[in-house]
């Protein structure tokens, strides 16, 4: 803790965050979950217990004349075996909605994968270290700080130079959104330029942010909490996991998809509901999954290995999949107005892959993140689109 300001503490509670679904007390401090316990209990492996522990489009939000903020965090950052670690994840305060600052926190534990395939690992303790912000315009204002969206974040304490209250409600809608890696927000540099928070800003929402890296698997305990979580729009994004992890065929995927829609449906009958189909992927467009790392080079690249002669059989492709997404948004559509689809290459495809690639032929990078929100704006938000102000 700097010594140069009349420090006031305020305990981390769960009533100063946003955009989580639970929080859990730790020997640290307190960790932000994006699914709450009964559906944590359910998961069966690491891959997602880690993605719905980053807080993704998690944020503490209050009020404070404060010009100086700190706040003290346990990250749990993560290394690929064999790599250069990552930067440092970074904190973005905001203030009335503007970004003012940016932090990170260095130390913390690591977690190291060992396997690429398993996703087994290796953890390293380490120690807790803080954020600071200072320089911050004086007055009252409104100010949020957005954690990390690739590191575990337990949060340990909050100190600033003037009181702290509540965050007051801003009357702004809720949009639930529930997605892959890509919604999670990787490759994105930092937590407010994760496709998902550019959208969010450009429709003037609040973002509740279900992205978990690797798991958008058409999991029944993901569509309970997304039942289960008020929300005034909710989008899904789905199909890209399910293919590059060869998890079904099309006999299952159908149902599944119905089944999922149903779940949300029984909480939320008639919100505005968006079914995303996945971005242009060319190497798995038409071939199936699994995907497999490729090392070559010492930079992590992604093959598709399936064979696109199964199709027949079932196996599924990214056109396959929007086609079978289509069929059903619009066989359900007729009994459901308030059901809409998007084909995913409008927000990310040909064009834009021409000018802004995948590195690793799977992500985008920050520039395509920002073309993916704004377009997901422009189509969803805007005038016309479902998400539209008096749509539904």
């Amino acid at each position: 803790m700097s010594t140069e300001h009349d420090w006031i503490s305020t305990p981390v509670t769960a009533d100063m965050l946003r955009g989580h679904l639970d929080v859990e007390v730790t020997a640290n401090g307190l960790l932000p979950h994006r699914l709450p316990a009964r559906a944590r209990r359910q998961i069966p492996d690491d891959r997602l217990a880690v993605a719905e522990a980053q807080p993704s489009g998690v944020r503490l939000a209050f009020r404070t004349r404060a010009t100086a903020i700190e706040l003290d965090t346990l990250p749990t950052k993560r290394v690929h075996q064999g790599f250069p670690p990552p930067a440092d994840g970074v904190y973005d305060l905001l203030v009335e909605g503007r970004l003012a600052a940016q932090a990170t926190v260095t130390g913390g534990r690591v977690r190291t994968i060992v396997d690429m395939v398993t996703q087994s690992a290796e953890v390293r303790e380490g120690p807790a270290g803080t954020a600071r912000f200072a320089g911050l315009p004086a007055g009252d204002k409104n100010v949020e700080i957005w954690l990390p969206h690739t590191e575990i974040t337990e949060l340990i304490a909050l100190r600033t130079d003037a009181p702290v209250e509540p965050a007051r409600d801003g009357g702004r809608e809720v949009w639930l959104h529930h997605g892959s890696s890509i919604s999670h927000g990787s490759n994105a540099a930092h937590p407010t330029a994760t496709w998902p928070a550019l959208a969010a800003a450009g429709g003037g929402v609040e973002l509740v942010n279900l992205g978990f890296g690797g798991s958008a698997l058409l999991d029944p305990f993901t569509a309970r909490a997304m039942r289960d979580t008020p929300a005034d729009l909710i989008s899904v994004k789905l199909g890209i996991n399910v293919v590059n992890g060869d998890v079904m065929r099309l006999r299952a995927f159908t149902p599944a998809v119905h089944g999922f829609l149903d779940t949300i449906r029984e909480g939320h009958p008639a919100t505005p509901l968006l079914v995303v189909s996945p971005i242009l992927c060319p190497i798995q467009e038409d071939t199936p999954g699994p995907l497999a790392p490729d090392l070559d080079g010492g930079t992590l690249r992604f093959r598709a290995t399936g064979d696109p002669a199964e199709r027949a059989a079932g196996r599924l492709t990214l056109n396959v999949i929007r086609d079978e997404l289509a069929r059903i948004v619009e066989q359900r559509a007729a009994d459901d107005p308030n059901l809409h689809y998007l084909d995913g290459r409008d927000l990310y495809g040909e064009t834009d892959y021409a000018e802004v690639p995948l590195p690793d032929e799977v992500h985008p990078d920050p520039e395509g993140h920002r073309r993916i929100g704004e377009n997901f704006a422009r189509l969803v938000f805007g005038a016309g689109g479902p998400f539209a102000t008096g749509t539904g």
